[in-house]
């Protein structure tokens, strides 16, 4: 059957990408770019855009059976890899890209008596190095002219054998070449000055790029802002082209999310026993001193188990603290659990926690696969660092729960915290264990902010705010953003209730009075 393409909506990332649409045969019948991942394919699957489509994109729409997403680090990135894709497999829904015309290279043979750089579409094996593909054809060109000026490459070709009417270029005349045909230079010192240059092109353009910018700055001081244009136009084409990016090759498709085999990846990362079939995540929401939240989402065999998804208000740490916050969710997470299973004579048992958890993992449900809902999951993640992790499993330790396997999964970057490591470990970027810790992080952050938000429009349908004359929902929305809560509202005077936009002294002095008057009824 196929996917149910709503729901899995809620894995895709807002991020730039690629995307492949298949069919009920699983051949490729449409691949996409997006700077918004979610948002484009979102809107293949919503209703009005089925009934506004045209006939052939009703047809394609009609024709996915299942979809899959690779990130990107940039547009240039995802324009190179569409291309690569849609030649690779030539989906039939696809238009361009499906010609023969390739992406722009850069070639110079360093075996020639005087090197220069070429633009050419075909990689062949002929002992040249090549630069690129490039997505931008006018950024390439203006680049691959400034390089040559800088360093004074040569772009006129060779005389031919024989050739008698072969005509000497005015390049060297004009300072854009070195001139090397003539012998105003040795061969050492022009190799030398193509290595610089090759060097630029492969990415270490940050002198050329610090040189543009004095100079740009510099025609901007003296009033020549025609020449300061042309040189931040050539600033922005040096940092598409010399951007570092992923060369895509034609070897093989990606493959789509493999949950087992990411498993066993983290496994191995983190040296586990075995593969975390079961995994629950915390993370902490909270915007000012108002209504802060937790979540716990669960993954079973490393998918969304959304039956046991658990939402948290917190309730017993006053302020925003997000230690606190983690160790009060997860102690009530599971001395719950220990509860559930523990036996009715437990006072009097000599099983520690863990067995007692341990004979919890019953078949509660036929299909659970054996694993009861009050089992202890194979690996408890928290979103931060070593703050957050601390906190947990102090708090798991108070319970008895000493060998449960816990980590913190730093989010700016991606550092992975583990009790008495006093080192993160770093996952590489592409690999499948850190991906799948991403996305059940994404997820307990997402259905925190869902709560949170879900919380604040109760707080502001129901208020008494409604009952002043003047407060409409807009500033009724500003005053409870500004502070919280009505009670904040109540203890602070009437020039900060005025500060807030929309409201001014008149307005603020009625909200103050009436708050006092309903204070004092």
């Amino acid at each position: 059957m196929p996917l149910d393409h709503q729901a899995r909506l809620r894995d895709v990332p807002h991020q730039p990408g690629v995307y492949v649409m298949r069919d009920r045969f699983k051949r490729v019948i449409y691949v996409g770019k997006a700077r918004d991942l979610r948002k484009r394919l979102a809107s293949y699957f919503t209703p009005s855009r089925v009934h506004q489509a045209d006939r052939k994109t009703r047809a394609l729409i009609d024709s996915i059976w299942e979809y899959e997403w690779h990130l990107v680090k940039s547009d240039a990135e995802a324009v190179l890899y569409e291309g690569r894709l849609i030649k690779e497999f030539r989906p039939k829904y696809n238009v361009s890209f499906r010609d023969d015309k390739r992406f722009l290279l850069v070639r110079v043979n360093l075996n020639e008596p005087w090197p220069r750089f070429q633009l050419t579409r075909l990689r062949k094996e002929d002992g040249a190095r090549y630069f690129g593909p490039f997505a931008h054809s006018g950024a390439l060109r203006s680049t691959l002219n400034a390089v040559r000026k800088k360093f004074g490459i040569r772009s006129c070709r060779p005389p031919e054998p024989g050739e008698r009417d072969y005509k000497h270029c005015m390049d060297d005349v004009i300072k854009n070449c070195s001139a090397p045909c003539i012998a105003r230079i040795t061969r050492e010192d022009y190799l030398r000055r193509v290595g610089e240059a090759c060097e630029l092109l492969d990415g270490e353009a940050s002198h050329m790029i610090e040189q543009v910018e004095t100079q740009m700055k510099s025609a901007a001081e003296r009033l020549d802002f025609e020449r300061a244009a042309q040189l931040r136009n050539l600033l922005d084409d040096l940092k598409k082209t010399t951007k570092p990016m992923t060369r895509f090759t034609r070897k093989v498709l990606p493959p789509a999310l493999n949950p087992r085999d990411d498993l066993a990846a983290l496994a191995d990362a983190l040296q586990l026993h075995r593969p975390p079939a079961v995994m629950e995540c915390f993370d902490i929401s909270n915007i000012s001193n108002t209504h802060i939240v937790a979540s716990m989402v669960r993954f079973k065999d490393g998918v969304p188990d959304r039956a046991n998804y658990r939402r948290y208000r917190i309730t017993g740490t006053p302020g925003q603290n997000d230690f606190a916050s983690m160790a009060e969710v997860v102690r009530r997470r599971y001395s719950r659990l220990l509860r559930e299973a523990a036996p009715e004579d437990a006072e009097f048992s000599q099983e520690n926690p863990l067995e007692l958890l341990g004979r919890a993992r019953s078949p509660l449900r036929a299909d659970d696969g054996g694993l009861g809902q009050s089992a202890l999951p194979d690996l408890i993640i928290v979103d931060g660092g070593k703050g957050q992790l601390s906190s947990a499993c102090k708090e798991l330790q108070r319970l008895g729960l000493y060998d449960a396997a816990i980590i913190g999964l730093a989010k700016e970057f991606e550092e992975i915290y583990r009790p008495g490591r006093p080192l993160p470990l770093r996952l590489p970027e592409d690999s499948g264990a850190l991906k799948l810790l991403q996305r059940i992080r994404d997820e307990a952050h997402r259905f925190a902010n869902g709560y949170h938000s879900l919380l604040l429009k109760k707080r502001m349908s129901e208020s008494v705010l409604d009952d002043i004359p003047g407060v409409s929902e807009s500033r009724k929305k500003a005053l409870l953003s500004e502070f919280g809560s009505v009670d904040r509202m109540r203890k602070v005077p009437p020039e900060k209730l005025a500060a807030v936009a929309g409201i001014g002294p008149r307005l603020g002095e009625q909200i103050a009075e009436y708050l006092t008057r309903r204070t004092g009824a």
